[in-house]
């Protein structure tokens, strides 16, 4: 428990500041280690920064080196309502196309009117589908609306939904419809007997979509997409297609995506670069040190980013567009790359993505590599920069906290002996008092 002290009561001393400076002086080594504190806390801050930059590279980086990425054969067409779609097993590829129909449902349109509340059916109805398969669905009472009810519960099994459509106030008439396209959409609908619902119905038969490439060449689908209708690459008919209509469908390399992806990883790097550059700057005369310029990680990692560039040994990386300049940077030339990648996609990508091995990696696939390496979050450099400084800071906390129990038992000591001074000073101020009254009373003689 700390003492109080009387300041300057006998003394006429100011000891209270006296001890607050002295005590100044106790606290500088406790200063010093909280300013270290301060300068860790800054270094892990940038650190983490840093290893987010990393991450986030890391996962553009990888994204970029899988091989299926540069798959980058476009379809395109011409033509009303008629689209493409390729995966990476379509090769160049064009022809052209004449629309003979479209996909449809299969459709029963039921003669008599009735009421939703008019008994049409009996308990049950029996939807036979074109396979043969019989479905017995149960009605309840056979209104109407359980009829349409029924039915349409039963869909996933049946294959079929039903609409009761008023055409008349208080009349309602059945349609039945399939719920796929095509010729195997066929289907029957009639009461659970077998005999006719609703006075029978008119049909209008499922169709296949169908397409001719001429020269006698015709291809169906059950729906109004033509899937793999070359390999690779199929076409879908919407419903604003127009029959008789024609169109082409054309597969080229459209290398402008990839380009893209690959100057926005250079514009992620050179970026990073320049953080790292102002981070790890030393002191200058105008400026001060940056807050990593003690920290060599950083700088590492920035030098094994920037060797990726040189990572193949065989070919320089400059033929497909990518360079180092003057300033530790990275360049990329679109327009050499699309020229390379042109005239040669599976060989350009080699020198970009994921090979067979490490030692066959590509540019993209060796960012990745050293960005991962940094940024791990268990292994990684950048996390074990952080883990150590950490500890630094936790070193230097525990120490300031020790400080502050010395420093307070030497200001209870400092307190102590000050008190002690000014009781001591005005005891003998007490005593030189009595010592001047009994001089004072002695007798005088002449």
């Amino acid at each position: 428990m700390a003492s109080s002290s009387i300041s300057g009561l006998a003394s006429g001393l100011d000891t209270a500041s006296i001890i607050d400076q002295l005590m100044q002086l106790e606290a500088v080594p406790q200063t010093k280690l909280s300013t270290q504190k301060t300068t860790e806390n800054a270094v892990i801050t940038s650190l983490r920064a840093l290893n987010t930059d990393a991450a986030l590279l890391t996962s553009k980086a990888a994204a970029l080196a899988k091989p299926s990425t540069w798959q980058t054969l476009q379809g395109t067409t011409t033509g009303t309502g008629v689209s493409v779609a390729v995966t990476d097993k379509a090769t160049a590829s064009s022809f052209s196309f004449t629309v003979d129909r479209l996909a449809t449902t299969h459709q029963l349109g039921f003669a008599s009117a009735a009421g939703l509340t008019d008994v049409v059916a009996g308990s049950s109805i029996k939807i036979t589908g074109s396979d043969g398969v019989v479905h017995d669905v149960a009605t309840g009472g056979g209104t109407l609306q359980e009829l349409v009810t029924a039915i349409n519960g039963s869909t996933a099994d049946t294959g079929v939904k039903a609409t009761a459509v008023r055409v008349a106030d208080g009349s309602y008439r059945l349609i039945a419809e399939s719920a796929k396209t095509g010729v195997a959409s066929a289907f029957t609908l009639t009461k659970g007997d077998g005999t006719d619902l609703l006075g029978g119905a008119a049909v209008r038969a499922g169709a296949d979509a169908q397409i001719s490439l001429g020269l006698g060449i015709t291809a169906t689908s059950t729906t109004n997409t033509f899937t793999d209708i070359a390999p690779g690459v199929s076409v879908t008919l919407a419903a604003n297609a127009t029959v008789g209509g024609t169109g082409t469908v054309t597969v080229a390399q459209n290398p402008s995506s990839i380009a893209a992806s690959i100057s926005s990883l250079v514009d992620q790097l050179n970026s990073m670069f320049t953080n790292i550059d102002a981070s790890t700057a030393g002191k200058t005369s105008t400026t001060a040190a940056g807050v990593l310029s003690g920290e060599s990680t950083a700088r590492t990692l920035r030098d094994q980013l920037l060797r990726t560039v040189f990572g193949d040994s065989t070919t320089s990386m400059a033929t497909y567009g990518i360079q180092t300049d003057r300033y530790g940077k990275i360049s990329f030339d679109s327009a050499t790359f699309t020229k390379a990648y042109t005239a040669d996609p599976a060989g350009v990508a080699a020198k970009f993505t994921t090979g067979a091995t490490p030692e066959t990696d590509g540019w993209v696939a060796r960012v990745a590599t050293v960005a991962k390496n940094a940024s791990d979050t268990t292994t990684g450099t950048l996390a074990s920069a952080i883990t150590g400084h950490t500890s630094n800071v936790d070193r230097l906390t525990k120490s300031i906290e020790d400080w502050d129990g010395r420093l307070a038992l030497r200001r209870t000591s400092l307190e102590r002996q000050y008190t002690s001074l000014e009781t001591a000073l005005s005891n003998l101020q007490a005593q030189s008092s009595w010592l001047s009254g009994q001089i004072a009373s002695l007798p005088s003689y002449s």
